[in-house]
């Protein structure tokens, strides 16, 4: 409700279901710098929320999940560092110079597509409890985890990334995004 609430003139959520090589972080980054540069909004009047489910709920959790489940195996996300699976949350962490406020250079803050510098510009991350409960039972089910369902769950739901926001059915939440709050409707495809 604090995000849902919050004032503010601009409202957009973004309903993410798939990674797609994090083009819908590129497409948020974009957002922030229209409303901010091209129609001279100030970053208060922006309240854009990103609705995470289906595989890009895994953006949730932090590296130690990633890790301890072997999130880029289950999803065959390969991490170009190492050319294996991802093995950490590879569109969280900012690379971005904190310093470079020029919003052409490519290593400011306001070309920073990562989940990290996205937060830190106010968006909001929003991550599905039921997607993380499903997502549990195909874990368990795919590399014969011995752990119950709740049990990964709250494993996974306690490693969050942080300022990430848990709610109990995305796509309700994002219907009351909308109709509730008068939040405008957007979807990447992957």
């Amino acid at each position: 409700h604090q995000i849902m609430n919050r004032a503010a003139r601009y409202r957009q959520v973004y309903d993410i279901t798939q990674i797609g090589n994090g083009v819908f972080l590129n497409n948020i980054k974009n957002s922030l710098n229209g409303f901010q540069f091209s129609f001279g909004a100030q970053p208060s009047e922006i309240n854009l929320v990103t609705a995470l489910h289906g595989a890009a709920n895994l953006l949730n959790f932090d590296d130690a999940m990633w890790k301890k489940y072997r999130l880029g195996e289950f999803i065959r996300m390969e991490d170009p560092a190492t050319g294996g699976f991802a093995v950490r949350n590879l569109y969280y962490p900012s690379k971005a110079d904190k310093a470079d406020r020029n919003p052409d250079s490519e290593k400011s803050i306001y070309q920073d597509k990562s989940i990290q510098g996205l937060q830190a510009r106010g968006v909001h991350f929003l991550c599905c409890h039921t997607a993380t409960e499903e997502q549990s039972r195909k874990l368990i089910a795919r590399f014969g985890l011995k752990e119950k369902p709740d049990t990964i769950v709250k494993d996974l739901l306690a490693h969050r990334i942080p300022d990430s926001t848990i709610v109990p059915a995305m796509v309700a939440t994002v219907a009351i995004l909308q109709l509730e709050a008068h939040f405008s409707y957007i979807t990447v495809a992957g």
